[in-house]
């Protein structure tokens, strides 16, 4: 390939550096910080421009440290691992600064970043492909390198740890991201995967640790044996699980077994959810974005005040709303909608706690339905709320209160709240998805 030395300017919202080449194309050079000069091979197209490799850095910025991961630029969790906490944290609240400048706010004030500790996570999403020399559970390796040198790379480390190698996963064995109970179950489940006649070749994993434990959903590409089902009873005896649920790759979950109802608290209420259910991806958080939410309401609320929620979850933030006003919730997801109303109920709020399920970006609620709001709530998913944002804009609720897991989105539903007269009140940045380009953010719009 050939080479060609060009200075990094910046680090773009993917986490990649980004420097301009003498012919004046746009590079997107992974693992390279601001003012590293390099030297990068350019590896195909990429958006306006191209994905390059760092062959070699020739000036090494002062913010650089070495990975505490083995896996760092082998597999597609963690991006910047390599940059010091200041200069990474300083990136990231400049993630929200920029969206909201984006969206026409030309000075808007941020709050100091909320920090997540290691080993936090609490939502563990695997995959996991039987291969000739045994089952590899890990993440998807980032794509990098050229498949030659990729596929020399994967050999080379699969040798050094003494593991088989696989083309399209990183197999963990580490992981300085997921909490210790979780990553503690990879390699238990890499021998149970290896017995069930249900794995062929591919399977998902997801495990959620709830308030007494861990909850985990299996999705494979065939159908469990009398026999698999056995042995995942007992799995979940042995490593001390809730509950066990499976599925076919794009089939509905159905409980195996059930150890312990799966239980989670949210603001002090219990809530089931469902196998495989969301969760904010870490307690604490969590516990961040609540506290943005709840100080983000107006100051005083009328007696009879109601508050919108919208894709309300399981509850994350339905049980804290209601302790501030009655809160009129809609999900998308009819079990997730479903978990939240039987806690609702268990708990005696149904008279400050109403729900529905709904499909907001095909069916928005309308100008007239958010007549008498309060404030509005909206935690969407990555793709945002583009249909719903119309109307809320339209029905001009005094306050909204928009929770973002992606900057370019909030940029793009912010500026429509902007061209309806709404100013930035408080904008809270949260690093929930530690070392990864991903940003949670709680931002607080008013008229």
């Amino acid at each position: 390939m050939t080479r060609e030395t060009v200075t990094i300017g910046q680090v773009g919202a993917e986490g990649d550096g980004i420097a301009s080449a003498d012919d004046g194309a746009r590079l997107y050079v992974p693992n390279t910080l601001p003012g590293e000069i390099a030297q990068v091979a350019r590896l195909r197209r990429q958006g306006n421009g191209w994905l390059a490799q760092s062959v070699a850095i020739e000036s090494a910025s002062r913010a650089r440290i070495a990975p505490r991961c083995v896996h760092f630029g082998e597999c597609g969790g963690c991006v910047l691992q390599h940059w010091q906490d200041a200069e990474y944290l300083a990136w990231k609240t400049a993630l929200l600064s920029s969206a909201l400048r984006r969206a026409g706010y030309a000075d808007p004030s941020v709050d100091p970043i909320v920090v997540t500790p290691p080993y936090s996570r609490r939502r563990m999403d695997l995959a996991a492909s039987r291969t000739p020399d045994g089952v590899v559970v890990g993440l998807h390796r980032r794509t990098t390198t050229s498949p030659a040198k990729q596929a020399r790379s994967s050999r080379e480390a699969a040798r050094v740890r003494g593991q088989p190698p696989q083309a399209g996963l990183c197999d963990l064995t580490e992981c300085h991201v997921l909490h210790p109970r979780l990553f503690d179950l990879v390699s238990p489940l890499r021998a149970l995967l290896a017995g069930l006649q249900a794995v062929r070749r591919d399977t998902s994993i997801i495990a959620n640790l709830l308030s007494e434990g861990v909850d985990l959903l299996l999705r494979t590409d065939a159908a469990l044996t009398p026999s698999d089902r056995s042995m995942l009873v007992t799995f979940a005896r042995t490593q001390h699980l809730l509950r066990i649920s499976w599925a076919t790759m794009h089939g509905e979950p159905e409980p195996v077994v059930i150890l312990q109802p799966p239980r989670i608290t949210l603001s002090s209420v219990a809530v089931e959810p469902p196998p495989g259910a969301f969760l904010q991806a870490s307690a604490n958080g969590e516990a961040a974005i609540v506290q943005a939410v709840i100080s983000g309401l107006p100051d005083k609320l009328p007696v009879r005040a109601r508050i919108a929620e919208f894709y309300a979850g399981c509850g994350t933030l339905t049980f804290a709303l209601s302790q501030c006003a009655r809160v009129s919730a809609w999900e998308g997801d009819s079990a997730a909608i479903s978990a939240l109303h039987q806690a609702a109920n268990r708990t005696g709020l149904t008279g400050r706690v109403s729900t529905a399920q709904r499909d907001l970006a095909r069916q928005p609620l309308s100008v007239a339905e958010l007549a008498g709001f309060a404030a509005v709530v909206l935690d969407p998913p990555f793709a945002g709320a583009a249909a719903q944002m119309r109307e809320i804009a339209a029905a001009k609720p005094a306050c909204v209160i928009y929770v973002s897991c992606n900057p370019a989105v909030l940029a793009r539903d912010a500026r429509v709240l902007r061209d309806s007269g709404y100013e930035v009140a408080r904008a809270t940045p949260i690093d929930q998805f530690v070392w990864s380009a991903r940003l949670e953010s709680v931002s607080v719009f008013q008229r």
